[in-house]
């Protein structure tokens, strides 16, 4: 079994700044790439920033110079650090990770909880 659990969301004022964790636990061989998702409600569920396993990143246009996506492989984690924080930053932020739970086997990719983000004075 395959957890990815979210934490470090919550309410912060425009102009502020979280840092969110996805902590992968569980059967795990290896973990490919990793990624942050948020939906805010009535949108669709978009892509906010990705890291493979090398460290290597890509951003949404709507983020970049404001967010760094960062992992720690040694302890199956991931981060991101929001700064600058907009009321339009505010949804539901979701982990992914690509990975398999054993030799030869194909990855999978399996979706935390999520962790609410509210921006707002």
């Amino acid at each position: 079994q395959v957890q990815l659990v979210e934490s470090g969301g919550g309410l912060v004022q425009p102009g502020g700044s979280l840092r969110l964790s996805c902590a992968a636990s569980g059967s795990i061989f290896n973990i490919y790439g990793m990624g942050w998702y948020r939906q805010a409600p009535g949108k669709q569920r978009e892509l906010v920033a990705a890291i493979t396993s090398g460290g290597s990143t890509n951003y949404a246009d709507s983020v970049k110079g404001r967010f760094t996506i960062s992992r720690d492989n040694a302890k199956n984690t991931m981060y991101l650090q929001m700064n600058s924080l907009k009321p339009e930053d505010a949804a539901v932020y979701y982990c992914n990770a690509a990975l398999t739970t054993g030799w030869g086997l194909t990855p999978r990719t399996y979706w935390g909880q999520g962790t609410q983000v509210t921006v707002s004075s």
